[in-house]
């Protein structure tokens, strides 16, 4: 293959797509969050993944975990969880089976925040996805961004 090769540059444009989506939503989301919460994009991600931690077998995050869904690295969704703690919107503690363990749980001001938010990150997606998908490059991730969370339905026998 070469540098001018179709199949090379159909992957470079569907990864420019990609990200240039991707940034759009991101830049738009962060404006409404900031503008009437306070929140960065990666502050609300991370306080949604630790609300949806439970008791019992495999409902508490480690670190690795917490960092791996909110798509930062460990030290960098330290920092966050620091920051969020200095704020009060997050607590720490020891894990009680495990004292080497320390979980991170989101506090009641927190949590109230995090649903006062929530319409807010909703709507923002949706209009960035609308404004999004009047970009004949972005069309198909678009779709395929709102088709994402659909099941797929069975056709009847």
């Amino acid at each position: 293959m070469t540098a001018t090769d179709p199949a090379l540059t159909a992957l470079a444009q569907g990864w420019t797509a990609l990200s240039l989506l991707h940034g759009r939503l991101e830049a738009h989301i962060e404006r409404a969050l900031q503008s009437r919460h306070g929140l960065s994009v990666r502050e609300y991600s991370l306080l949604d993944v630790l609300s949806r931690q439970h008791d019992g077998e495999g409902g508490h995050l480690q670190m690795k975990q917490v960092a791996d869904a909110v798509v930062l690295s460990q030290s960098a969704t330290t920092r966050l969880v620091t920051r969020l703690e200095d704020r009060g919107l997050l607590m720490r503690y020891l894990c009680p089976t495990d004292r080497r363990g320390i979980y991170t749980d989101v506090s009641d001001a927190g949590l109230e925040l995090l649903e006062e938010a929530r319409p807010t990150n909703d709507a923002a997606l949706r209009e960035a996805l609308a404004e999004a998908a009047g970009d004949e490059r972005l069309t198909p991730l678009v779709q395929a961004v709102e088709g994402a969370g659909v099941p797929p339905t069975v056709p009847a026998a």
